[in-house]
């Protein structure tokens, strides 16, 4: 579970971020201060910090310049009502990865959480060979096995399997999916994932109608269970 600290100091939107990011699945933990802020990112050590400029005590500017001074090279968001153009390089100059200006909306806000992750390398892939149960895969061959005999996957079934192993544990939505296995430029639809999902159960879960790794979390997605 990947882990995110919030530094806002507005109570409603340190509240809203929180909640919609924990839905996500990211572990979440959140400071109204500067000062708790910087606190936070030692103790907490998160994979990604939403910083807002506009803060008591330490603004954000100064808070991104404290932590990349700590050698602290956790991934920044900066949220501000700004939108200035010398702000936001400003911001970008002191070690900032993206920057959001308020207005905006949380599923705007969570894309660029996504993107700066992956940009940063935050979300390990798996190692090459996953055993699930009698079934061995090999990611990097593209090969699967159930004993001796060989199980046949597609190179989209392998790229939907290798991102459910790197989201063990979390609740990924169908709309994720679609942006980060199939891109949206595929148009295709929430239903696509949920055909791909009934043929990755069959070919990897005992029971594939009972599956034990594959599990739906019905009003939001998936959660793959090693």
């Amino acid at each position: 579970m990947k882990r995110i600290l919030v530094i806002e100091d507005e109570p409603q939107m340190r509240l809203g971020l929180r909640d919609n990011l924990e839905l996500e699945g990211y572990d979440v933990e959140t400071a109204s201060d500067g000062d708790e802020g910087l606190l936070k990112a030692s103790s907490f050590t998160p994979d990604l910090v939403i910083l807002d400029v506009m803060l008591p005590k330490m603004n954000g500017f100064d808070v991104c310049r404290g932590l990349r001074a700590r050698s602290i090279s956790t991934p920044i968001v900066m949220l501000t009502a700004r939108s200035a153009e010398t702000d936001k390089v400003l911001g970008l100059e002191l070690g900032a990865d993206d920057y959001v200006t308020k207005p905006f909306s949380i599923t705007e806000l969570l894309a660029r959480v996504r993107a700066v992750l992956r940009r940063a390398g935050a979300q390990q892939p798996p190692a090459d060979l996953l055993r699930i149960g009698d079934i061995e895969i090999d990611f990097k061959l593209h090969q699967a096995r159930r004993g001796k005999s060989r199980i046949e996957f597609t190179a989209r079934e392998f790229d939907l399997l290798r991102y459910f192993v790197q989201h063990t544990g979390q609740v990924v939505t169908r709309e994720q999916i679609l942006n980060e296995v199939w891109g949206y430029e595929e148009f295709p639809t929430t239903r696509t994932i949920d055909n791909f999902v009934a043929k990755l159960r069959q070919k990897i879960e005992r029971a594939p109608h009972a599956p034990e790794h594959i599990l739906t979390i019905h009003g939001s997605g998936y959660k793959f269970v090693g």
